[in-house]
């Protein structure tokens, strides 16, 4: 397979510029201006060319809800909105708490072949707070377990989840969710379990992964462990940086208030949020009249980031490259994220001119449901390139 990208700006975290790209057999081969290759070839026409996007939280919702989504039309939704690889999480049904599970997602991603797909495992067995056995059977294929959705309330077993996941370089993604204080107020709810989940990730030495930072004091015990060199991550989603409480939508963490948000964009801003994560979590119609919390946002997610962003004057564009793409995928450990030699060619090709309303009935994702239907935003989505094979195109 070989396809040539012609005349576009070139952006990732590292470079603008204007020239060609030329993949081969999978992986980006050359970089340059008036390349000349006898092979399928694409006309930028000035437009924006970028790594396609790498996504550390979604629900694809198989096994035992495929009524809200599955692997073929979570994998479709994806490259619509410009993604090559997700990172799925396990509260499915069964639980993913083995490694057949684990196959059986890979191998279904695999067959259907848009997207490249890491499955996430329970951190305890079945979502039982207490059983760990199962992770001494994990291969290498696993990268990162996660209770998501809720949380290990019970520290001594999260303390030891993270000795497991220290031995095997496995990374700990956590929920940070108090469930005893949630009914009380959801700010102390996850102020209180992230400075936990960081400060057993800090004595056990694993690597902790803190998943949707939505309050600033969560972000500060972030950054203090950053700055205190463990080995923590975190990432923050599309919808707590475009919504405040005056646009309020049911997700969990909940939609916080405008000092939350300008905290958040001064952590991307300085650094210290390593990945923008969709936690793209679709629902059926009925299921979020009774209150289901989430967004169907792997559609969304690019233009909403850019409009917010890029737009304001908060960050360039080879910043917001980096938060989707190059750091996701050093955190994940993929051969993606990045316009270099020898890296996958897995690319997106952005219209950043285009000036739209999100439509939801257009959505690939059997979850239409989205707070930002009827929103205007800037950047299209053109095509997105996996391997060197266009895998999705506007027209």
């Amino acid at each position: 397979m070989q396809l040539l990208i012609k005349n576009v700006r070139i952006v990732d975290w590292s470079q603008d510029l204007t020239g060609d790209v030329y993949i081969n057999n999978g992986k980006i081969t050359e970089i340059g201006r008036g390349l000349k290759k006898s092979c399928s070839t694409i006309e930028g026409n000035g437009m924006v060319l970028m790594p396609s996007f790498i996504d550390l939280h979604v629900h694809f919702r198989e096994p035992g809800y495929t009524y809200k989504e599955d692997i073929e039309s979570g994998s479709k939704a994806a490259v619509k909105g410009g993604y090559t690889m997700v990172n799925l999480m396990a509260n499915t049904n069964p639980v993913c708490s083995d490694i057949k599970t684990v196959k059986y997602i890979s191998e279904k991603a695999k067959a259907i072949g848009l997207v490249d797909v890491h499955q996430v495992v329970s951190i305890t067995k079945n979502f039982d707070g207490k059983t760990l056995d199962h992770l001494d059977n994990l291969d290498d294929s696993v990268k990162i377990i996660s209770e998501d959705g809720s949380d290990v309330s019970d520290s001594r077993v999260m303390m030891e989840a993270m000795i497991k996941a220290k031995q095997k370089d496995i990374i700990v993604m956590c929920h940070c969710e108090n469930k005893e204080l949630s009914g009380i107020d959801t700010r102390l709810a996850e102020n209180t379990m992230t400075w936990r989940n960081i400060t057993l990730a800090q004595y056990t030495g694993c690597k902790a992964h803190i998943a949707h930072v939505s309050t600033k004091e969560a972000l500060k015990y972030v950054i203090d462990a950053k700055q205190s060199g463990a080995k923590v991550t975190c990432e923050v989603t599309p919808h707590h940086l475009a919504l405040n409480k005056e646009n309020c939508y049911t997700v969990n963490p909940p939609i916080r208030v405008k000092e939350d948000v300008d905290y958040l964009i001064k952590g991307i801003k300085n650094g210290y949020v390593d990945a923008i994560s969709t936690d793209h979590a679709p629902h059926s119609s009925l299921d979020k009249e009774k209150g289901a919390p989430g967004i169907s946002g792997i559609e969304t997610a690019f233009p909403i980031c850019y409009t917010k962003l890029v737009k304001e004057g908060h960050i360039n564009l080879e910043k917001l490259s980096e938060i989707m793409s190059k750091r996701p995928g050093e955190i994940i450990g993929c051969n993606k994220g990045q316009i270099k030699i020898g890296y996958d060619g897995d690319l997106v090709l952005v219209d950043l001119e285009k000036k739209y309303e999100i439509n939801n009935k257009e959505f690939y994702s059997k979850g239409k449901n989205s707070p930002f239907n009827g929103v205007t935003v800037w950047g299209k989505i053109i095509k997105t390139i996996k391997s060197g094979e266009i895998v999705y195109s506007e027209n």
